[in-house]
């Protein structure tokens, strides 16, 4: 089978494993991916590595950085080239990218499957609705990183064949414990500071003020490990030195994508606090999987998709709830056999379900089913 994938999330090589994972399930596989991808003033420079069995093909979008309009202007002859039997568009169906892609590829005579993270009912300006309403009425399936997702496709009528896997999965290679996690597990909160970390987006819907709150009442030795940039960051170090936790509060800003490892596997409790907001619930917390990959108990909110990641390897409050979080990380600091039960069966759930193995073979599984086979 011939598959096309276009994607700009994959300007990141570690997303790339799964790619390779696929190739080696026999799909003849192409990737048509941005050189850099814009975040304002700054370029994110399509990282090197992980290309190993399918073919890479770099063309800088229109638009580059806007995730709704950025289209490849080289797209309909890269398809007369490759004549594939499948375009994967790895974008959300109501971005121009989808709608010139799914244009394109019918006229190519491919089936087209698209990607989705969304997980609220939303409407759309005029514009993204056609699009959104054209890609959904002429592809072939749909790949939904949740399960709220495919509830909303099949609300807005989409019949043809969906199915939930992950965008991408976690490299046990990457992500995976401390040599000595049991004796670094047991020795937290007493030789050492108890290390309870977030990563991701400081911005207001991760809920970082509630997690402020919960730790401002947290008795015991411990230390906030913050890896990650955003609006909210210097209101985070205000808010931390007004509740009087300022000195226990790491801040470490934005690292490549090479260093998070280490940051992660290095913690005790990854807390991901999430809040839901009008036009956003969690999608999936790509950081909870890498977490579990790395032996690390797992502390989330009720919000979108949280939950069902964790399943019943980690602990979960309502969100917004300062003090049932509060509550969850105190037990974990004071409770050495839950904390090393979390820790293995996180592992193995992150072993049996999230690995870009795992995600490969879910995938290559339904492009068959799309392609009648």
């Amino acid at each position: 089978m011939k598959v096309l994938m276009i994607s700009k999330a994959c300007y990141v090589a570690a997303y790339r494993r799964k790619l390779e994972e696929m190739a080696r399930l026999g799909i003849e596989l192409t990737l048509l991916v941005p050189p850099f991808w814009r975040f304002g003033a700054r370029r994110a420079l399509l990282e090197e590595g992980n290309t190993a069995g399918y073919r890479l093909v770099v063309e800088n979008p229109l638009l580059n950085g806007q995730h709704h309009w950025h289209a490849y202007r080289g797209l309909g002859g890269l398809l007369r080239r490759l004549k594939p039997d499948l375009v994967h568009v790895d974008e959300e169906p109501y971005d121009l990218v989808s709608f010139h892609a799914t244009l394109l590829a019918r006229r190519a005579g491919a089936k087209v499957v698209f990607f989705t993270w969304q997980n609220i009912d939303r409407d759309y300006p005029l514009l993204f609705g056609l699009f959104d309403r054209y890609v959904m009425a002429r592809s072939a399936g749909a790949i939904c990183g949740n399960q709220s997702g495919t509830q909303i496709l099949r609300r807005k009528g989409f019949v043809k064949p969906l199915t939930v896997i992950p965008q991408f999965g976690v490299d046990p290679e990457v992500f995976y414990p401390l040599n000595d996690w049991q004796g670094s597990r047991r020795a937290a909160g007493t030789e050492r500071p108890y290390r309870i970390g977030y990563v991701g987006r400081l911005v207001p819907e991760k809920g970082l003020m509630s997690l402020l709150q919960a730790l401002a009442e947290l008795e015991g030795n411990w230390q906030l490990e913050m890896l990650g940039e955003g609006p909210l960051r210097d209101k985070l170090a205000e808010a931390s030195a007004s509740l009087g936790i300022g000195e226990r509060v790491n801040l470490h800003g934005g690292v490549p994508s090479n260093e998070v490892p280490a940051f992660v596997r290095g913690l005790d409790t990854l807390v991901l606090p999430s809040l839901t907001i009008s036009n956003w619930k969690e999608q999936f917390g790509r950081v909870i999987v890498e977490a579990m990959a790395s032996a690390v108990p797992v502390v989330g909110s009720d919000s979108g998709e949280i939950p069902i990641v964790i399943g019943d390897v980690g602990l979960v409050f309502p969100e917004g709830d300062a003090a049932a979080l509060r509550a969850h990380l105190r037990r974990l600091m004071t409770d050495l056999p839950l904390r090393l039960d979390l820790s293995t069966r996180s592992r193995q759930r992150a072993m049996d379900c999230f690995t870009q193995a795992s995600i490969a073979e879910q995938t290559c599984a339904f492009y068959r089913r799309v392609m009648g086979g």
